[in-house]
């Protein structure tokens, strides 16, 4: 005899808003890193002015 169950009740799981907090969590700190990593890459940028050329005259 075959069981009927409802939709609901035989998903797996919902996302809710734990699995939206965890999304939105990992966004804010993937945004973190990238900042943090554009601010050390402008800081350890030399300028072209001081890239060592002598002066020419």
């Amino acid at each position: 005899m075959t069981k009927i169950i409802p939709e609901n009740k035989a998903r797996q799981g919902r996302w809710g808003w734990h699995g939206l907090r965890i999304l939105i969590a990992a966004l804010l700190l993937a945004f973190a890193a990238w900042g943090i990593a554009e601010i050390y890459g402008e800081a350890t940028k030399t300028p072209a002015t001081e890239q060592g050329s002598a002066p020419s005259g």
